[in-house]
């Protein structure tokens, strides 16, 4: 992974980011209105929510992707309205959106992709938000801060910007992959609540970064769970230049395709964990590593009816070691186990093997949800099979900030 990540690092992309008061009541250095562009047409592919409620951006994308992959310029991101359940004017409002952006870039509007965040249910002010988005195209830059402040721009109750970047080697040639996200709460997938864009120079057909991003996507981003809901507005765009001059990598079996799905999985899974850190309210990060499982499927789904327990969750707040709630989602998941083969671990500490407790000491236990970072382990038995799922703790804040986060 790269020091100091930008989107900007990655050639042939201009970001830039204002402050447009897309939400009435935001302070004048609040960021909401970003753009991405890149300055050839590039390959796109994204990833959406599977909430049947979905958002104007995301139906918009949807539609736009179906009919062009091969020729995205730019993607426009609003923070302070999520322009959801806002019927047949919010879709006009995207669209009219994606028009101003294109018409101030000189490009197709099919050519531009849109995403938003913030309250569901309220329209889009486009007296404030078109031109906040004329001036962010007239801003570009191809500076590293640019992609810091698209960064902060998407952030909503996110209490620090997500950005990584990462360099492979691609058939002879260094790519460059680069990409922010933003989420903290409403996390849970498919997908896990956020807005991301990634950006690489890859020389890529689209069916072959459609591949790549399915398959990151699933190992990351769907692997985050903060509070097991699931937003509306989901959406996980990359775009791809073609600048690294790499052989195209027509499909999966193309030479390259496995170094640059390396470099999509490691800048995918920094995003992801960056949000299950981030999770509102949260004092503790929680690795769940699933381990002896019969199949990649069933380690993530153990690991996901842990994480979305809300039990689990709240003894991780309180720093008591109470396993029992961890074996006990771990028998609800839906996955076939053995509860006779069944170990877990708290960090180092043993607590159960062969599915009884070990003869450890509490104050042990205790230690080690002490720590801002914590580690749970669960081995299956059942086969060689392991995954990860990311996410925090449920804490008192966490119920502040969703009280009153609409008023």
């Amino acid at each position: 992974m790269l020091d100091n990540p930008s989107l900007t690092l990655v050639p042939g992309f201009r970001a830039a980011a204002v402050h447009a008061r897309v939400k009435a009541s935001s302070p004048p250095e609040k960021l909401d209105v970003a753009v991405v562009a890149s300055d050839t047409h590039a390959v796109a592919a994204g990833v959406f929510t599977t909430n049947r409620v979905k958002a104007a951006p995301v139906s918009y994308d949807q539609t736009i992707l179906a009919r062009n992959t091969a020729g995205i310029r730019a993607v426009v991101i609003n923070s302070g309205n999520a322009n959801a359940v806002t019927g047949a004017q919010g879709l006009a409002d995207a669209h009219t959106t994606a028009e101003v952006a294109a018409a101030a870039l000189g490009v197709e509007a099919d050519s531009i992709l849109v995403m938003s965040t913030g309250v569901i249910g309220q329209m889009l002010p486009l007296d404030r938000l078109l031109p906040g988005v004329t001036a962010a195209v007239n801003a570009l830059d191809p500076a590293a801060d640019a992609g810091h402040r698209v960064a902060r721009a998407i952030m909503t109750t996110d209490t620090f910007p997500k950005e990584a970047a990462a360099r492979v080697t691609v058939a002879g040639r260094t790519v460059t992959l680069a990409g922010v996200a933003k989420g903290a709460g409403l996390s849970a997938p498919h997908m896990a609540t956020l807005l991301s864009v990634i950006v690489t120079d890859v020389a890529i057909r689209p069916a072959a970064l459609r591949a790549a991003l399915e398959d990151a996507a699933g190992r990351s981003f769907n692997c985050v769970t903060v509070d097991g809901d699931m937003s509306t507005n989901d959406t996980l765009l990359v775009l791809a230049n073609g600048r690294a001059g790499n052989p195209v990598i027509d499909d999966p079996d193309s030479p390259g395709y496995t170094e640059f799905l390396d470099g999509l999985r490691q800048v995918s899974a920094a995003l992801a964990r960056m949000i299950a850190r981030d999770g509102e309210g949260a004092t503790k990060f929680v690795t769940i590593r699933v381990t002896g499982a019969p199949s990649w499927d069933v380690a993530r789904q153990v690991g996901l009816a842990v994480g979305n327990s809300s039990l689990v969750k709240t003894a991780l707040h309180g720093e008591d070691a109470n396993w029992g709630r961890v074996l006990c989602a771990v028998g609800y998941s839906g996955a076939e186990v053995d509860p006779t083969r069944l170990a877990l671990w708290f960090d180092e500490v043993q607590l159960v093997r062969d599915g009884a407790p070990t003869d450890y000491q509490e104050a042990d236990a205790h230690a080690t949800l002490t720590k801002p970072e914590v580690l749970i382990r669960i081995d299956l038995g059942q086969g060689d099979a392991e995954a990860e799922v990311w996410t925090c703790d449920l804490s008192y804040d966490y119920v502040r900030i969703n009280a009153d986060y609409r008023t």
